[in-house]
């Protein structure tokens, strides 16, 4: 409630789409709210997406954002985490959340009919958890217990690896989301308490939702599950994951640890591109040539033709000041140095000469179709536009994400590749000591 002596202005009309079902409206304390809607559908998916996550935590607050996003399932002043699980398993709701690193995410599926539910156990959970010392206590044991999950998988491993010798261990992108043992122990409750407080303001909040719904609607339903306690009371511009414009340094090197597998685990790659570089179209086009499917070249070399390896990939991630590109294989120990020679002749030989246009039509292709096909639900909707309006400088409609996919050239995809792969290697190996 909006005490007598304060009137807050009004939420910002909603704003054109750029594309028929999208709407925008941010709220005076600086709460952003997107829908796109689906009428051919019966769900209705909701996301709170928070811009903050292990890049803004220090060594002493490493797996502070993971630990809290745990935390706030565990109970309000008017529900215990028994009454959060039973309102959303009552209506046959999906409900979970993610961390990442510039990110948390908390995410509802529902019926249509029963969206104002999950907006309510959202902005509850959102504004008024408890964090009570025997909660926090018991979930630092089930997040060591993940962590330890976590270094029993080789691939977890291995690209954790790679992204420390990147970035430095105890850098902000190269740490690991979930923390350390050592870390996690460490952590208070008051500290992660004043994270919270810290971090979780409206300003820096997309709330996104998708399906069968109105917009206006889900405004109303963000302002009351949002309005408690005075959340929503402070006038502040949106905050956006924009990072600080500087590009982060990347470090070429190699790095190897032992571990108990029977296969041995590689990444092999070298810095990328930001996520709002222009070029990430060719590069992503690039990318499913190079290793994106089973008629890529990574697999016919490595696998059909050579029988090196029987998992093989390529991959782009991307950050707001950085990015990294790479080839992910898992082989039998003696065959290592067999598989890392075709990766680098094949990195080589794209450096050098590009692409075929046989292969541009065919990485455009898995890209449309990869991109349509993985948005037929509402959770998939609700998750692009949500993390759209977060962390990149624009919301692109489908059709012009399609369209800029299509407009990928050969030379673009040439000159991409000529820069990105002459870059300084780094690589990580993770296998039995005899590796």
């Amino acid at each position: 409630m909006v005490h007598p002596q304060h009137v807050a202005p009004a939420p910002s009309p909603a704003e054109p789409s750029p594309a028929p079902g999208l709407r925008r409206t941010v709220l005076p304390s600086g709460l952003r709210v997107v829908t796109e809607h689906m009428p051919h559908v019966r769900s209705a998916s909701v996301g709170v997406w928070v811009g903050v996550g292990s890049v803004d935590e220090d060594e002493t607050l490493h797996g502070c954002s993971h630990f809290l996003e745990h935390l706030l399932f565990k109970g309000t002043s008017s529900r215990s985490a028994l009454d959060i699980s039973i309102a959303l398993d009552t209506v046959g709701g999906e409900f979970n959340a993610f961390t990442a690193k510039e990110y948390t995410c908390f995410h509802a599926r529902v019926l249509d009919e029963d969206l104002a539910l999950a907006v309510d156990v959202l902005g509850d959970m959102i504004t008024d958890s408890r964090l009570e010392p025997g909660d926090v206590e018991a979930e630092r044991e089930v997040i060591l217990d993940e962590i330890a999950m976590h270094d029993d998988d080789p691939d977890d491993v291995v690209h954790q690896l790679f992204a420390e010798q990147a970035y430095g261990a105890s850098s902000d992108l190269g740490r690991s989301i979930a923390g350390t043992e050592a870390s996690i122990r460490a952590l208070s409750r008051a500290q992660v308490h004043d994270f919270y407080r810290r971090h979780y303001r409206p300003a820096t909040m997309v709330v996104s939702a998708a399906g069968n719904i109105d917009h206006d609607e889900v405004v109303r339903l963000v302002e009351k599950a949002f309005g408690r306690g005075g959340f929503l009371e402070v006038e502040e511009a949106p905050v956006p994951v924009t990072g600080t414009g500087q590009p982060v340094p990347v470090r070429a090197g190699h790095a190897s640890t032992t571990r108990p597998f029977e296969q041995v685990n590689v990444v092999l790659g070298m810095e990328g591109l930001n996520r709002d570089d222009p070029r990430r179209f060719a590069l992503g086009v690039l990318n499913t040539a190079l290793g994106g499917g089973t008629s890529s070249r990574l697999f016919q070399e490595v696998r059909e033709i050579r029988g090196l390896a029987y998992s093989v990939y390529s991959f782009a991630g991307h950050h707001a000041d950085s990015g990294l590109v790479g080839v992910g294989v898992g082989c039998l120990p003696d065959r290592l140095d067999a598989v890392l020679e075709v990766v680098r002749d094949e990195l080589a030989k794209v450096a050098a000469d590009g692409i075929t246009a046989e292969e541009l039509t065919r990485g455009q292709g898995q890209l449309r179709g990869g991109l349509v096909l993985g948005l037929e639900d509402s959770g998939s909707r609700m998750a692009r536009v949500g993390k759209a309006e977060l962390v990149h400088t624009e919301v692109l409609s489908i059709d012009e994400v399609l369209r800029r996919i299509d407009a990928v050239t050969l030379e673009q995809v040439r000159e991409v590749a000529a820069e990105v792969f002459a870059r300084p290697e780094i690589l990580a190996v993770v296998g039995p000591a005899s590796a």
